[in-house]
């Protein structure tokens, strides 16, 4: 192989049973680059980078894999890793109770003699620590530290094993975007120390911003590769490779309709931490009307989801010092979820995989669950019905699945995405708080997204859209409330909102 490539995946299938996941791939990656592997959800992208990672090991696959110049078989994720090759997932690998040095050499321990030598090992974390720029005692346990911080401990472990490559799988998807922004500056200094990068992302300005090569994939087969210095890599021409035809807008136009009377409305609510007895939300108004979406912006510990939780019945016990909710002018005190959702608010959590969704149960599980006693018979579950319910919003928002049995775990991130939406539609609920609805999914599922919420306020339903990625806020919103540091900062029509305004109002405090 060429010495400018330091990997070629050459003619890679990978094959479930009854699915074609890869289809004749072929990858190539130059010395010291970045890399961005794009594709909608289900392309093929995780699968690959798990081939090359030896997850998916060596005689499962057909094709070859050459790194360095030769041929390899990887059997397991220790073979790549003593290779070089190191892999970061979305879900963290950490063990969060375990101090940061132990996690940074977790399975590669420095020894003396018989014996982990502990010192050497606190020595080490710290190089490792200033090498991903962060300043921080290595002996705190993984916990104490937020999300940006926890994803460099798992880069300096991947440093500690002198690797040479190190595959990213969508590291800034739970990120804020001063931990992103971060993020992406270390990959630029990882490049010039000669570390090569593949880094997998649904972030189209953030690909174009750092990518010297990009990758596309579609429906497991290579669709093409674009040089960053001599080809059109702008995000309309990634998305038509992508999803094979144009998006000319990537929020779609929503018919014109007359907003209705104010349907909820949020009375100077005042909210404390009981853990801390800090404030964490102070003097918060919000209203919304019907047929209308409107827009929840801030930075990360804004108090956007805080606010949220605390009118939705308040599952995490936060103490409601003052405030009122009214909802089709009523006013209520929700003591539980179930009384929310009985009164017509819903809530689509951003976590849809550790609170919105039961993913090792089916489709029709997940989207009946929360109205059961609507498929009531006598003390049982009208069946039949129960699948007709399930069939109905499967094709209605159309769910890619082979059916309403599908387990929930074997679904795309955009799949799994429009389930938690529908088992929401099954309530009926008047209005629907929307917490990050597009996060880690791909373009093609975003559209989607956006057309159904499009479609719910035009039937009369009145949605809160809390989200951190701004251009979506701005193209989806009717109106919008920004937050900082749990007050409300500014109110903004869509026709005079602008990305400096809002960051304006994200940044100061009342």
């Amino acid at each position: 192989m060429d010495n400018e490539y330091i990997l070629e995946m050459r003619n890679i299938t990978k094959e479930f049973p009854g699915v074609k996941a890869l289809d004749n791939v072929n990858f190539k990656v130059r010395r010291g680059e970045i890399h961005c592997l794009v594709g909608e959800n289900g392309a093929g992208k995780s699968t690959l980078m798990k081939v090359l990672s030896g997850v998916w090991k060596y005689g499962t696959y057909t094709g070859d894999i050459v790194y360095n110049g030769e041929v390899q078989q990887f059997r397991h994720i220790a073979d790549s890793e003593a290779k070089g090759i190191a892999i970061i997932y979305q879900e963290l690998a950490l063990f969060p109770e375990l101090p940061i040095y132990e996690n940074i050499y977790f399975g590669h321990e420095i020894m003396k003699g018989h014996q982990v030598d502990w010192n050497e090992t606190i020595v080490q974390s710290k190089k490792m620590l200033e090498k991903v720029r962060l300043k921080v005692d290595p002996s705190l346990p993984v916990k104490r530290l937020n999300t940006g911080n926890q994803q460099l401990v798992e880069i300096a472990k991947a440093l500690s094993k002198n690797c040479k490559l190190i595959i990213f799988d969508e590291p800034t998807s739970s990120l804020n975007e001063d931990d992103s922004q971060n993020l992406l500056d270390l990959m630029r200094e990882l490049k010039k120390s000669g570390i090569t990068c593949i880094m997998i992302s649904h972030k189209l300005r953030e690909v174009t911003a750092i990518a010297d090569t990009i990758t596309v994939l579609r429906d497991g087969s290579t669709i093409c590769s674009m040089d960053a210095k001599t080809d059109d890599i702008s995000e309309s021409n990634i998305i038509r490779h992508m999803v094979g035809r144009s998006i000319d807008n990537v929020y779609p136009k929503r018919a014109e309709h007359p907003f209705g009377d104010v349907m909820f409305e949020i009375k100077h609510l005042t909210v404390e931490d009981p853990n801390t007895g800090r404030e964490i939300l102070h003097d918060v108004n919000l209203k919304v009307r019907k047929g209308e979406i409107v827009g929840l912006q801030g930075l990360m510990g804004a108090g956007r989801t805080e606010c949220a939780l605390s009118v939705f019945g308040n599952p995490y016990g936060y103490r409601i010092k003052s405030g009122e909710v009214v909802l089709d002018g009523k006013t209520h005190n929700f003591k539980s979820p179930r009384e929310a959702i009985k009164a017509g608010l819903a809530y689509v959590t951003e976590d849809r995989k550790g609170n919105g969704l039961v993913l090792i149960q089916d489709i029709r599980y997940n989207i009946t669950l929360p109205n059961l006693g609507a498929l009531a018979n006598g003390l049982a579950i009208d069946e039949q019905k129960e699948i007709i319910v399930a069939n109905k919003y499967k094709d209605e928002i159309n769910i890619k699945a082979p059916s309403i049995e599908q387990k929930t775990v074997n679904l795309s991130g955009g799949n799994q995405q429009k389930v938690q939406i529908a088992k929401w539609l099954f309530v009926t609920p008047k209005v629907l708080i929307l917490d990050e609805p597009t996060r880690g999914i791909d373009v093609g599922a975003k559209y989607e997204i956006y057309s159904l919420m499009n479609k719910m306020v035009e039937d009369g339903m009145s949605i809160i859209m809390i989200s951190s990625e701004l251009p979506e806020v701005l193209g989806m919103s009717d109106r919008l409330y920004v937050m900082s540091e749990g007050h409300i900062t500014g109110e903004l029509d869509a026709a005079d909102a602008t990305e400096e305004k809002v960051m304006k109002m994200a940044i100061n405090s009342n």
